[in-house]
């Protein structure tokens, strides 16, 4: 899993191509899948990866790897302009709530 996350965080670094850097975060996702996260209310929760889906055990929808992607460009973006991303919000995806704190933990973006 740290293997995985330390060439995620190299490729970001690296601005390898889109493509690429999308299959290295869902890789390293699906490395962490049952892992305990929590929210910004500090609401535990864990998810599971069921082909290009992300099903979190607080919420009812899955969460599309297509909007995990969009999320992740979006975090790279806000923090390049801003410095950080200052909370889920700034995301402006559904699973927003989830997905900030999964980033935060993985290092992909800071706080």
């Amino acid at each position: 899993m740290q293997v995985q996350l330390k060439e995620l965080k190299k490729s970001i670094a690296e601005r390898e191509d889109r493509e690429r850097l999308e299959e290295m975060l869902w890789q390293t996702l699906t490395a962490f899948q049952g892992q305990p996260f929590y929210t910004v209310k500090n609401l535990e929760f864990v998810y599971e990866i069921r082909g290009n889906e992300m099903f979190v055990t607080r919420k009812d929808k899955s969460i599309t790897r297509a909007s995990v992607s969009l999320a992740f460009w979006k975090a790279l973006e806000v923090q390049e302009l801003e410095g950080r991303v200052k909370g889920p919000k700034k995301l402006n995806c559904f699973g927003a709530s989830y997905l900030y704190p999964i980033f935060l933990s993985l290092g992909i973006m800071e706080k």
